[in-house]
């Protein structure tokens, strides 16, 4: 009778630590997801902040003079073709008298100080690219609006 009792114990210990394996082993996966999931997301607040900058580089080298009109909104592609940004200028922020202002017409909210002159509003809209191999199942959109002195 000790050895058939004997038996019972052991399987009871083996199905519990066999639980104990399968939960660890489940918390680790969540790990290895979560972390790839964060580095994803850190990558495209990354590429959002380059993509403020280099909108503010196209605003200030947008010629309005031949066009006679402002620059309205940004299309970036980052460099490994796994984010885009569009940036919406929505709004310049410029003197009420200015040339500038004149050019930009419903887009410019005119302002009396010199200190404010040349601020743009910007809504910025980070996604993934759905065809990079890399994002497979990993879609993130993030949107910042901002308002920015270029």
């Amino acid at each position: 009778m000790r050895r058939g009792f004997g038996i019972l114990q052991a399987l009871l210990v083996i199905v519990m630590v066999s639980g104990i394996l399968v939960v660890a082993m489940k918390y680790a996966t969540v790990s290895v997801k979560q972390t790839s999931d964060i580095y994803v997301r850190e990558s495209a607040e990354l590429f959002m902040n380059s993509a403020v900058e280099m909108s503010l580089l196209a605003i200030s080298g947008y010629d309005r003079n031949s066009t006679n009109s402002c620059l309205e909104e940004v299309s970036i592609i980052s460099s490994d073709k796994r984010f885009t940004a569009d940036i919406n200028i929505t709004k310049y922020y410029l003197l009420e008298n200015s040339a500038d202002c004149n050019y930009c017409g419903s887009l410019c909210e005119p302002i009396q100080s010199d200190d404010s002159h040349g601020m743009v509003m910007l809504e910025v809209v980070v996604e993934t690219n759905a065809t990079h191999p890399k994002n497979a199942k990993k879609e993130i959109k993030l949107t910042r609006r901002t308002l920015q002195r270029p």
